[in-house]
């Protein structure tokens, strides 16, 4: 599976973003699709998370209410949108997925990272 994630930039605190993170290959293979962030010195964390099949979907406590994660089937694409952006929410994010439905926020658990894409939240 490969995976390719756009769509961070730079906003003010308060604004929005979409990323996209488009998947290839075997796809068929696909279980869970989740995005993660990594901020400067810390490790990497669970955002959002959505069923490739059944489309159930996942939240960080820390985003709930902010973020929506869907997916487009037709086009192996999936979205998170990033609305009420705060300063806190800077730092590389990531598209991953796996192939069993188990551990859905440990970053181990998954099987395949696309390249990682830069949001920035100014205050």
């Amino acid at each position: 599976v490969q995976l390719q994630a756009s769509g961070g930039g730079l906003v003010q605190a308060g604004g929005s973003l979409r990323l996209s993170c488009a998947a290839s290959g075997r796809t068929d293979s696909i279980s869970v699709l989740g995005w993660f962030r990594q901020a400067p010195g810390k490790e990497r964390e669970f955002v959002a998370a959505v069923n490739w099949r059944g489309g159930a979907t996942y939240y960080a406590d820390s985003v709930k209410g902010r973020f929506t994660i869907s997916r487009d089937s037709a086009k192996n694409t999936v979205y998170l949108q990033m609305n009420s952006l705060k300063p806190e929410d800077t730092a590389v994010y990531y598209c991953a997925t796996k192939r069993l439905g188990i551990g859905v926020q440990l970053p181990a658990k998954y099987d395949y990272w696309g390249q990682g894409t830069q949001v920035t939240v100014s205050s």
